[in-house]
């Protein structure tokens, strides 16, 4: 079962969360309520989210305090910010959110189909990332010798590289298809960057199973860096 990616709602105000949670049902991910600044980092330090909405506008720790604080910390920095705001103070208010660390900037109210699309992208591209991790982890057990089970010692290494690598090319399919919709839809320069990123890990990915084929002759290979 494909595990679901969690999306970070955060609003100190209930009924936008509601109409938020309204909105991403259709995506059928987990959606995580915080309604402060400090409740969102908290949610935060123990598990892992796909994208974050956050709002602008909060008491104590506003939005751009709370995202600067996310862009800290080493575990977080990486989890794509769209802004919510009601107000729309111009070019420089804008521009203070994407200094923040904001992909994007979505004043309210906003379309429902198009807020709904953009996170579809950044769940799409994270649970890509999840699976070339699983795809990363499975060829170190095979480099290290230490597997245990159906990935360990008990399979021929002729067998477990053909799965790793049949693994890895649906892997490479499905990203192949998330560019080509990025291409056609004009997609957000961040998106296609994540994008673009996750390509060339694939490829490090697929270049390392590559050298480990029998007569290859290419040895122990370099992973590609995960992050």
């Amino acid at each position: 079962m494909v595990q679901k990616a969690k999306i970070l709602l955060v609003d100190d105000r209930p009924e936008n969360l509601l109409a938020l949670e309204a909105i991403l049902s259709a995506l059928d991910q987990t959606l995580v309520r915080a309604s402060s600044g400090e409740e969102a980092l908290k949610a935060l330090l123990t598990d892992d989210f796909a994208v974050i909405l956050l709002d602008v506008q909060m008491p104590g720790m506003d939005g751009f305090e709370t995202a600067a604080h996310i862009k800290r910390r080493e575990r977080t920095r990486d989890i794509p910010i769209i802004f919510l705001t009601a107000i729309n103070h111009g070019p420089h208010h804008t521009f203070r959110g994407y200094a923040a660390g904001a992909v994007d900037y979505i004043s309210k109210p906003f379309d429902p189909w198009v807020l709904r699309a953009k996170v579809s992208v950044f769940v799409e591209l994270y649970m890509k990332n999840c699976q070339l991790r699983e795809q990363a982890a499975l060829l170190r057990l095979q480099l290290e010798g230490t597997g245990q089970g159906d990935v360990g010692g008990s399979r021929e290494p002729a067998g477990l590289l053909a799965e790793l690598s049949a693994r890895l090319a649906a892997v490479e399919e499905q990203a192949e298809a998330l560019s080509k919709q990025l291409d056609d839809d004009s997609a957000d320069a961040a998106a296609v960057a994540t994008a673009a990123h996750l390509e060339r890990k694939l490829t490090g990915l697929r270049r390392a199973l590559d050298a480990l084929e029998p007569g290859t002759g290419g040895g122990a290979p370099t992973l590609p860096s995960q992050s």
